[in-house]
């Protein structure tokens, strides 16, 4: 095997038996995501006609049905999902995503998919080959009844255009601005009516044929916002703009004088911006400020009439969303989705990381998985219960990755049962990137970037870690490693592609002769490089197209994530290439996403194929897609 040109030396393990080149029988669906994209995005919290929840994350888009706890998942879309439109009939909806590259390089081009949410079945496709960079804003028409639905792509002039939803063809397009454009919508009683709104900017937009003209907005004797950031039309027709000064301007409901639309009225809503509108069913106006937390409830005529704050560990209002009854659904920009009334409060129903994702460990005798990252949240998840138990705020400076992974090389303990700290440390001035524990529990290993693996006795039920010795022979960083089955030896894989076993019990020597390593038995099998998995390799392969595996417990097919956004499954041992490969990876735990800022986490469940039932491993997330969920 080569990598760069560089050999691959491995040995066959004797005895070896005929290695098998048919697929797996099991197979792998996606069970649960974790998360939620408030971080970044605007009105992408919806509720159905069938009461489900629709949001979206990464390349999915989640039903989320209460208060049962069931997801369902609309898994078309190739590149993340930027944004979401639901249909007046409350059955249809439009996602839109960005433009992406295959894993042959090839571009994948922005598209808009209108689907059934009943079924999920799709049907139709807009406008491929006609956007750039991808689709920032949705709209669909509701005079009409939602034969149109209006697109913003995220190219340089932020193109605006119209398409017939049934034929899937353009009616209309004209370069709406150079500036961004944050939301657009139809006129609910003029469907030839078009408002859109982003960086210093309300254009009103008249439809007339093949033609799109515009009109500005005139802010006249107010001061004009730097962002326009969100809009409604209240219950008489009226446009009402939530602003990054905190104002909510009224506007008149045809242009002014000139032709030019303009404001009647503004309203002092909140310290900063003003992040979401909603009108409620009985004309109320509900607004959430992005500074203050604060929810206001409003009189059709922006009397204020109650407000509510939201706990600060879940942040800002990123979008508001009415539910049955007196319910309402608020999603934050920390990724989080609140339920509750403005006389009760608010609680989660659903939780996530607001940066990176990079480290996960999975209990080993229940359904639990910690998570941690770039937002220094400790995260302990019930697997089988989809929801979070406990989060732990590390302290500045304290470690990233679970177990390790801090720049400088501080690693530290948790205990699981209450999330409280029992040990600490610090090896080094570069950063851990893997932890792992012996068998039996009493070693430690943890690989660094400077090349050393580093071994702590553990004593006093994992209370007291003691230095037991230094592994020294890597000549780059390292990357994964795995104990053998008696706790007496490690496996490691580095930077530059080696790899080299270790005499721990024997004072962590290096075993320079690896031939008497290969019918060695490892209690775990997470390196990416070895005999037994040198199959999943792709031919032509630079060394960066596998990001980690993990062999399941009954040691018979081996999850692997790879720098596509893809998780595979093949037969273990995979010493053939071109084994094939499944679909995802349950409890395959897996932190995945196209652009490593959302902290999402996939919970994926391996469905028995007929010869072999699917016992479960986790599968750390891939190093360059591990995200914000």
């Amino acid at each position: 095997m080569f990598l760069r040109g560089r050999p691959i030396t491995m040995y066959v393990p004797s005895g070896l038996g005929p290695l098998r080149a048919e697929l797996p029988p099991e197979r792998l669906q996606l069970d649960w995501v974790y998360g939620y994209r408030g971080r970044d995005s605007r009105s992408n919290l919806h509720v159905l006609g069938s009461g489900e929840l629709v949001y979206f994350i990464a390349c999915v888009v989640v039903l989320l049905q209460l208060p049962a706890r069931r997801q369902r998942h609309y898994l078309r879309h190739s590149d993340c999902v930027r944004c979401l439109a639901v249909h007046p009939d409350r059955l249809r909806v439009a996602t839109g995503q960005a433009a992406g590259v295959d894993k042959d390089g090839k571009p994948l081009q922005p598209i808009v998919y209108i689907w059934d949410s009943a079924t999920l079945q799709t049907l139709q496709q807009i406008g491929l080959g006609s956007f750039e960079r991808g689709v920032g804003s949705l709209a669909f028409s509701t005079a009409d009844q939602g034969a149109f639905l209006c697109v913003v792509d995220d190219s340089n002039e932020h193109m605006m255009s119209v398409w017939d939803c049934a034929r899937g063809t353009k009616q209309a397009e004209v370069k709406s601005t150079n500036e961004s454009v944050l939301t657009v919508e139809f006129n609910p009683r003029d469907s030839s009516s078009i408002v859109s709104s982003g960086k210093s900017h309300v254009f009103f937009w008249s439809w007339s044929g093949g033609a799109l003209t515009k009109k500005h907005g005139i802010f006249g004797k107010y001061k004009k916002p730097k962002f326009i950031q969100c809009f409604i039309f209240d219950a008489a027709g009226a446009l009402l703009t939530g602003d990054s000064e905190g104002n909510i301007l009224t506007w008149t409901r045809t242009p002014g004088k000139g032709g030019k639309g303009g404001i009647g009225q503004q309203t002092r809503a909140h310290e900063g911006s003003v992040f979401a509108l909603c009108r409620r069913r009985d004309g109320t106006v509900l607004s959430g400020g992005g500074k203050d937390r604060r929810v206001l409830s409003w009189s059709p005529t922006l009397e204020l009439l109650h407000e509510v704050e939201l706990p600060e560990s879940f942040g800002a209002v990123r979008t508001i969303a009415e539910g049955p009854g007196e319910e309402l659904l608020v999603g934050t920009t920390r990724n989080a989705l609140l339920r509750g009334t403005l006389g009760s409060g608010f609680t989660p129903i659903v939780q996530g990381h607001t940066d990176e994702v990079w480290g996960l460990a999975t209990h080993p005798n229940c359904c639990r998985f910690l998570t941690c990252g770039h937002d220094r949240q400790l995260c302990l998840w019930d697997g089988r219960e989809h929801a979070l138990a406990w989060s732990l705020a590390l302290e500045v400076g304290g470690p990233r990755n679970w177990g390790g992974g801090h720049p400088r090389g501080v690693w530290s303990e948790v205990w699981g049962a209450l999330g409280g700290l029992l040990a600490g440390g610090s090896d080094g001035n570069e950063q851990l990137s893997v932890v792992r524990f012996s068998p039996d529990g009493t070693f430690l290993a943890i690989g660094s970037h400077d090349n050393f693996i580093y071994i702590y006795s553990v004593a006093e039920g994992g209370r007291k870690f003691s230095r037991f010795g230094r592994c020294t022979g890597h000549s780059s960083f390292i990357t994964h490693l795995d104990w053998s089955k008696d706790g007496r030896f490690i496996m490691s894989n580095s930077g530059d592609y080696e790899i080299l076993y270790w005499d721990v019990a024997g004072g962590c020597k290096l075993l320079r002769n690896r031939f008497e390593s290969r019918d060695r038995e490892w209690a775990s099998y997470t390196c990416v490089l070895g005999f037994h998995v040198f199959g999943v390799w792709p031919d032509g392969s630079d060394g960066t197209d596998i990001n980690s595996l993990c062999r399941s417990h009954h040691e018979r097919v081996v999850a692997v994530a790879d720098d596509f956004c893809k998780v595979h499954l093949f037969q273990y041992p995979c010493a053939r290439p071109k084994v094939g490969t499944g679909h995802g990876g349950l409890w395959v735990v897996w932190g995945r996403v196209p652009a490593p800022q959302f902290g999402d986490v996939f919970q994926w469940r391996v469905l028995p194929g007929d010869t072999a039932r699917g016992l479960v491993k986790s599968l750390p997330p891939p190093p360059r897609f591990r995200a914000a969920l």
